[in-house]
């Protein structure tokens, strides 16, 4: 009843409001013996109108929500509608991502927090979020939680014979230290000395060791600085880049796992962000872009067609796009996924495939690609 009764009390302010702005339009003209000129509408009415209806639209929308989730019978509320106060006031600010819409309740509770006081252990929260478009996500007045016995150093080289357990909050995950991380699956990248061959040796056509993409670079007078690894894991190319003086950021996420955590416990820089979601980089600011597991025929394909071209817009004139061990079924690398890749018109440098040879692989009849291909300087 009192839900209802506040409906109808916002759209009654619309209404009037919407009135309101139509006769200052109507007695501007009828007092102006002259031609009317246009006067502009106040900044503080119309932010007042539009206030109301994206009021009236969020309300609406939770009306929805509890009508089709609630039984008829039922006597007692389940969904709060009362919008947490720091939403309503950052949504003053700033704007909040589209989709972050499609997930009111998500949104609600991890902007349910007590202002200038710890935030609450909510990261698993905001990745769900993340992954559901809504990114960026609005910003929060409360202070982020710290490991409870951080360690007084931190290595300096990016391949330590072990990272700190103390540089990590542990609560959301199962294990609770990077030993039992890497018993459970010691191909997860969470041992970092263990990880110092990758990217440095040739077993077969489908690798590339840095040393020869640098001296790949070298011989066609392109400079490597600046780089960008999508979906990169726990850093390890970044890692293997930093020894050659090349910056590389790593975007990664927490899925299961301390991923961003382990990346900066190394030196590097983790960017949390998901593979639909846009770069954060301008354009034509990196030299190389390295595509790793992540990037693989379980991402729709329109999706990955926005993906390379995304790819194309950080990267300069002249600059690399490394597939490194692309998978797909191998009817559809020729049909589909080369196509796709040849829409870009980039410089086959390395064009490498082989089989698959694992048990999804050979179940699935599954190939890799990897591919080195070069922008043109300029279009």
């Amino acid at each position: 009843m009192g839900f209802n009764m506040g409906l109808n009390l916002l759209l009654l302010m619309a209404m009037v409001a919407t009135n309101i702005l139509s006769l200052y339009h109507l007695s501007s003209t009828l007092q102006s013996p002259k031609p009317p000129t246009p006067q502009p509408v106040p900044d503080q009415l119309l932010h007042q109108l539009h206030t109301i209806r994206a009021t009236i639209n969020h309300l609406t929308r939770l009306q929805h929500t509890t009508t089709s989730n609630t039984p008829a019978t039922s006597t007692t509320t389940t969904i709060k509608t009362s919008i947490p106060s720091d939403l309503l006031l950052y949504s003053q600010l700033s704007t909040i991502a589209s989709s972050c819409q499609n997930h009111p309740d998500l949104l609600h509770k991890y902007m349910s927090y007590t202002p200038f006081a710890l935030c609450p252990l909510d990261s698993d929260l905001a990745e769900s979020l993340i992954l559901r478009g809504c990114h960026p996500l609005p910003r929060r007045r409360c202070f982020s939680r710290t490991p409870p016995k951080p360690t007084s150093s931190l290595p300096e080289n990016p391949f330590p014979s072990s990272l700190p357990d103390s540089g990590v909050i542990w609560n959301k995950y199962t294990c609770k230290s990077f030993d039992c991380l890497n018993r459970f699956n010691p191909n997860l990248g969470f041992h970092p000395a263990h990880e110092i061959t990758k990217f440095m040796s040739y077993k077969s056509e489908l690798d590339l060791p840095i040393p020869q993409l640098l001296q790949i670079a070298k011989a066609a007078n392109s400079v490597l600085r600046l780089g960008l690894d999508i979906g990169g894991g726990t850093g390890t190319f970044a890692a293997r880049m930093k020894l050659y003086n090349v910056t590389v950021v790593t975007t990664t996420m927490n899925l299961a796992a301390p991923y961003n955590e382990a990346v900066a416990l190394r030196g590097l820089v983790p960017l949390h962000v998901p593979l639909q979601q846009r770069f954060p980089l301008f354009d034509g600011v990196v030299d190389l872009v390295r595509c790793g597991h992540a990037v693989n025929r379980w991402i729709p394909l329109t999706m990955m067609e926005f993906l390379f071209y995304d790819v194309d817009r950080v990267l300069r004139g002249g600059g690399y796009l490394w597939l490194d061990h692309f998978f797909s079924k191998g009817v559809d690398l020729d049909k589909v996924y080369a196509p796709l890749i040849g829409k870009l018109g980039y410089r086959k440098v390395k064009w490498a495939t082989g089989l698959k040879t694992d048990t999804g692989g050979l179940k699935n009849g599954e190939v890799y690609l990897t591919a080195l291909l070069q922008k043109p300087v300029s279009r």
